[in-house]
């Protein structure tokens, strides 16, 4: 009889500890933000966050066409730590940003998306890759450009994933009335012209962003709309788990935001969201826990 109390307390305390301590099992994320105030002017025209794999507590955010040719380091309470000019290159239009693994074994690489074409009148698009800085004395250097066109045709596009498991990129296209799926796998050249092939829809539209967990499992999407999150299972490419599984849709920021960036943490403890600020008086960096 003791045992079979003791048995029962067990297991009720191991489930009241995961109502405390977050499972990266769970799928369920808080609908209501921890919001920290980003000051006006530091990044009006976010377009791509991630969070930095080698300092911690830090982000990246960009900002789309019409804006330096830079990178920003934030800290998760929406302060601009410093700017890291990126030489040699321009900002057409850049979109999006991935972060994980590339080339060299052992590093973590940063990955912008140069892909967007609402006139779509470019027959080449691009996206830099280069290793992120591990710490904020260094500068950014390496950079490498992934020049690609898609297969049937000019695009637009505001999402790209990397793929850690195989380091391959996908890119999600915006404004069809359901969005395109778009390969370049491993690796990419950096000489030639790269081919983006078609992968098949999602039943999405005005996708913006998105985001895949360290681990590789997980995926976000996110759209004027709202976001929406995958579970990958083993074996199954980015595209197949976005098309064959179902997608759980989460909060992000209102409806009339213009939601344009959507990144997990490095612990896959939540994800976070910055829209653009366009006639905002201002915005906020927004925190969405897991629970």
């Amino acid at each position: 009889m003791y045992f079979r109390y003791l048995t029962v307390f067990l297991l009720f305390t191991l489930s009241s500890c995961n109502e405390i301590f977050p499972s990266k099992s769970s799928d369920r994320f808080s609908t209501t933000p921890d919001k920290f105030p980003v000051q006006p002017g530091i990044v009006d025209e976010a377009s791509g966050i991630v969070a930095s794999r080698t300092m911690a507590g830090r982000l990246w955010v960009h900002e789309d066409s019409g804006t330096p040719a830079q990178i920003n380091l934030m800290t998760t309470d929406g302060k601009l730590e410093k700017r890291f000019p990126l030489p040699g290159i321009a900002n057409r239009d850049w979109e999006d940003m991935a972060i994980g693994p590339g080339p060299q074994d052992g590093v973590s690489y940063l990955y912008l998306a140069d892909i967007g074409d609402n006139l779509k009148q470019y027959d080449v698009c691009y996206i830099y890759r280069f290793p992120e800085p591990k710490n904020t004395e260094e500068t950014v250097n390496g950079i490498e450009r992934i020049s690609f066109r898609y297969s049937d045709g000019p695009r637009n596009a505001e999402a790209i994933l990397l793929d850690p498991q195989t380091r391959d990129l996908w890119v999600v296209t915006k404004d069809e009335s359901k969005v395109r799926v778009y390969r370049l796998p491993y690796p990419q050249s950096t000489t030639d012209v790269n081919k983006a092939d078609y992968y098949g829809e999602l039943p999405l539209s005005m996708i913006t962003g998105g985001s895949v967990s360290a681990d590789g499992n997980e995926i976000l999407l996110i759209s004027y709309f709202g976001a929406y999150h995958w579970r990958r299972e083993n074996g199954q490419s980015l595209a197949d788990a976005m098309q064959k599984n179902k997608y759980k849709s989460l909060a992000t920021d209102p409806i009339g935001t213009q939601s344009e960036a959507i990144g997990f943490d490095k612990g896959g403890n939540g994800y976070y969201t910055l829209p653009e600020k366009g006639n905002q008086a201002s915005v906020t960096l927004n925190y969405y826990k897991r629970l």
